[in-house]
């Protein structure tokens, strides 16, 4: 949806981004400049010159009258102009004084061009803090350090010391990497490719990916942002953005360093599984965002999705007249997660024709199991690439929802086909294998996007166990233990709601006898200890015990076991617990501490050989439902446990792991938690074995890790009083509250649509479900939407009837609010009590204004804005000062 589109109910201030500073600076100054020649300094000068971009440039040099002809002034205060932007080419030792000056000159951006912090180590590292440290103090912010620049071609400004300037185009591309920037400049000049803004990161000291991808997003001429990653930064900062943008600009990465992660002593199989791989993979999942393997298709995407549109589905159509290119099509498409369409492609032989190909592609448009068309063309006697091509651009676009590309093959013979395909919005790839990939790639992005849409089903409120949880992991790290007994862990699982299979500890054969013929028998019997992670290491697990006298026997081996290992200080008695005989499924649900994303999730198929299946998806929490499933469907278990024999019900199943994420989110004491096995059946789903590990109690509590995605704020929950009685629930809004939010557009009159949205919007938009979906599924970190409920009398459900929104405007401390009252709500306190509200979200911000557009005739809404402190600016601002 168009950001201006009223019905995206998300306000835009009009406010300069932080970051304009370093795209259309008004002036800059270049620290660090020479005259010798082939030094960074004098690139960078020669570069600012010789490309102008409106601004002023200020050579600064304390030693010299002039650099280059141009005058140069002995400090950034001296200049005669307020500089916006320094970039600062230096000696490493002397970049926080430089910096410090830039601060006390109210320079409000600065580019580091020097090398050498933070990869160096010692005394470095510490500049490098030094650095920021400033920084922040002065709310400057930073570019860098070690890196190569920042190129804005739409306005001219090229702050690099690269060789050359890009040409103008629709593309952003960020890199770390100043060596490949430079690559990619030389070829991008060669091949005719333009970029609206052409970005070096360098070590992401302050401004990360979050910040640039946010920028980039008010910036209507960038259509698409391409991005080579070697590490994340502040990931909650970049998901946040990327989940954003992503709904209106494609991001597309390549993320590098995909090797084998060195192996680490975990106390869990999901501790040892969860490599960093798999995670950015599930991160880039859970925000739309779409990651490719080589820089080659970093911009085959970025032309692909430019020309064509997202597909509904993974079926391609294959229209082709050589067999040979059909196969590794086909090959390419399978391993793609595609799949060919009527099962194989169309083969229309080496004597086809134009009409012959047009009229294949007529059949695979009008073709409802086909969700995209691939032609192509290999030279052949009797075929003529050029008048093919001709007469295919007329379907470049004719299938809406159905993309188009094909595939040329060979040299001169195909070269004007291809022209006639390209120009007509059909991307054209020299093999057949690649356009395979394309499409597989373009399916992928479709499936991301769909899950930022999709509805999940209504869950239960929040559990109360957190509490209940809170208390027995405090009291393990008061006895300064790490790992939990069996019974412990199984313990903070049934405080959330996920079934255990009952277990008793017994300190002595004798009481593991009476405890099993309590329970009846078979049981197991498994150790009961504090420091034993895996119990099946050291021989500490005996099933099927029929008798008193088995389970005796088994209370002895597996203390003699221990004995033996010279572990018997590691025994504690035995736990008992009932053999669970009903057939199903045995599963592995987990989470492990990931060192850039915090807390990450782990199902897939458990059981002892957990490792030798290496069946396993991962996903960031919160879970809802919708994500739940989808973290399921990337496992080979999910087709037996969706299956008919299995008659598992996996909408339990997604509700199991949602609070489970709940957890994991909660009680951030936990460094590794898993089930295994967690036993799915069409009886019920019972956790047979648990295992928890804590972070060690030297970690203080505000050190713990954080989710990289912000949890349900619960701290907004509460209530409010309404005028003349009668009392309303006032909580964040969830993506579950759609099918309610219908229901209260529906009771709002013509008069408060136009208030709210200055001016008409009709119901059928207001209720569209791509609208909803975005207005319900927020991220915490950047918006915050309170819902007021209430239950009518004889009501099944709660009805919603208010929504205030506060949204924060990009790069400052300010927000922007928004407010809707049922009709038959308003005059009664309702709308005030939500604006306070949002005063307490602000001020947990850290924000220092909140601002509003009010319509003239909206008197209620200037009344209560008056009333709480706004000031009014122009004909429709209203500002609130919240320090």
């Amino acid at each position: 949806m168009s950001p201006s589109d009223p019905s995206a109910d998300l306000p835009r201030g009009e406010t300069r981004h932080p970051l304009e500073v370093f795209f259309a600076p008004r002036s800059v100054a270049v620290i660090g400049t020479s005259e010798q020649e082939g030094t960074v300094g004098r690139t960078i000068l020669c570069n600012l010159v010789t490309n102008p971009f409106g601004g002023t440039v200020f050579p600064i040099d304390a030693k010299r009258a002039n650099v280059l002809g141009i005058k140069a002034w002995p400090s950034v205060s001296a200049a005669p102009e307020k500089i916006d932007l320094a970039v600062v080419a230096t000696p490493t030792p002397m970049v926080p004084g430089v910096i410090r000056e830039c601060v006390q000159a109210g320079i409000r951006g600065a580019i580091v061009i020097s090398a050498g912090f933070r990869e160096s180590g010692g005394e470095r590292l510490r500049l490098e803090r030094e650095i920021l440290e400033i920084a922040r103090a002065g709310r400057m912010r930073i570019i860098g350090p070690d890196c190569l620049g920042v190129m804005s071609p739409l306005t001219g400004l090229n702050a690099t010391f690269a060789g050359a300037m890009a040409r103008k185009g629709e593309v952003a591309f960020l890199s770390q990497s100043g060596a490949l920037q430079t690559a990619i400049l030389d070829w991008s000049l060669q091949e005719n490719v333009g970029f609206s803004a052409f970005v070096s990161l360098g070590s992401l000291l302050d401004v990360g990916w979050g910040d640039v991808i946010d920028y980039l997003d008010h910036d209507g001429r960038t259509k698409s942002i391409l991005i080579y990653m070697e590490s994340v930064g502040d990931a909650r900062s970049f998901l946040s953005a990327a989940r954003e943008v992503t709904l209106r600009k494609p991001i597309i990465i390549l993320q590098v360093g995909r090797g084998p992660q060195a192996a680490r002593a975990a106390a869990s199989h999901t501790g040892a599984l969860a490599g960093s791989d798999e995670v950015l993979t599930a991160a880039f999942r859970r925000t739309g965002v779409l990651r490719v393997d080589s820089i080659a298709d970093l911009f085959y995407m970025a032309d692909t999705l430019a020309k064509q549109p997202r597909p509904g589905g993974k079926r391609l159509s294959i229209v082709t007249n050589a067999g040979g290119p059909a196969v590794l099509a086909t090959d390419a498409l399978v391993a793609a997660g595609g799949e060919p369409a009527q099962g194989r492609p169309v083969d229309l032989l080496g004597s086809a024709d134009a009409e012959t190909y047009a009229k294949a592609m007529e059949l695979a448009g009008e073709d409802k199991g086909s969700d995209g068309i691939l032609a192509i063309l290999a030279p052949q006697d009797r075929t003529d690439p050029t008048l093919t091509a001709e007469r295919l651009r007329a379907y470049a676009h004719r299938y809406p929802g159905k993309p188009v590309l094909a595939s040329w093959m060979g040299g001169a013979q195909v070269a004007a086909g291809k022209r006639l395909l390209s120009g007509a919005g059909i991307p054209t790839f020299h093999y057949p294998d690649t356009a395979s990939r394309m499409f597989g790639y373009m399916w992928k992005y479709t499936y991301n996007l769909r899950g930022l849409y999709e509805t999940p089903s209504l869950t239960e409120e929040a559990t109360r166990g957190h509490d209940k949880a809170e208390e027995i992991l405090r009291a393990a790290r008061a006895d300064r233990r790490i790992l939990l007994t069996e019974l412990e862990s199984k313990r903070v699982l049934a405080t959330y709601g996920i079934p255990t299979v009952e277990t008793r500890a017994a300190a002595s054969a004798e009481e593991a006898v009476q405890e099993a013929e309590a329970l009846g028998y078979p049981v197991a019997v498994k150790l009961h200890s504090r420091t034993v992670a895996h119990k099946s290491d050291v021989g500490g697990v005996q099933l099927d015990l029929r008798s008193g006298r088995e389970v005796r026997d088994a209370f002895e081996a597996i203390r003699g076991r221990l004995a033996e290992l010279d572990r018997l200080a590691d025994f504690e008695g035995v736990t008992v617990q009932p053999m669970v005989r009903s057939g199903g499924y045995e599963l592995i649900v987990g989470s492990s501490v990931d060192p850039q994303f915090g807390p990450v999730l782990l199902f897939g198929t458990g059981g002892l050989l957990v490792e030798a299946f290496n069946d396993r998806s991962l996903a960031l929490p919160p879970l809802n439902t919708t994500l739940a499933r989808r973290m399921m469907e990337h496992t080979k278990i999910y087709r037996a446990l969706s299956g008919t024999r299995a008659r598992v019900d996996l909408a339990v199943l997604e509700k199991l792991l949602v609070r489970f994420s709940q957890l994991v989110v909660e009680q951030r004491t936990i460094a590794e938690i898993e089930i295994n096995p967690l036993l799915a059946s069409a009886e019920r789903l019972v956790a047979l074995d648990a295992r928890i590990v804590l972070h060690g109690s030297e970690l203080a509590d505000d050190r713990l890790p954080v989710s990289a995605i912000r949890p349900y704020p619960s701290q907004y929950v509460g209530t409010a009083e309404l005028r003349g009685g009668g009392v309303v629930k006032v909580r964040p809004i969830r993506p579950e509250d759609e099918p309610r939010m219908v229901q209260f557009h529906g009771t709002l009159s013509e008069d408060s649509v136009f208030y709210r949205y200055a001016g008409t919007l009709k119901l059928d938009a207001r209720v569209a479900h791509e609208r909803l979906a975005r207005i319900c599924f927020i991220d915490y970190d950047r918006e915050m939407a309170l819902v007021a409920e209430r239950t009518s009398p004889g009501g099944a459900l709660p009805e919603i009837v208010a929504v205030a929104r506060l949204t924060r405007l990009g790069g400052t401390r300010d927000a922007e609010f928004a407010l809707l009252v049922s009709d038959a709500m308003q005059g009664r306190g309702l709308g005030r009590a939500m604006l306070e509200r949002l005063f307490d979200v602000g001020r947990d911000w850290g924000l220092e204004r909140i601002v509003a557009e009010i319509l003239p005739g909206n008197g209620p809404m200037r009344r209560i804005c008056k009333s709480l402190g706004f000031t009014f600016e122009g004909e429709t601002g209203a500002v609130k000062e919240l320090r």
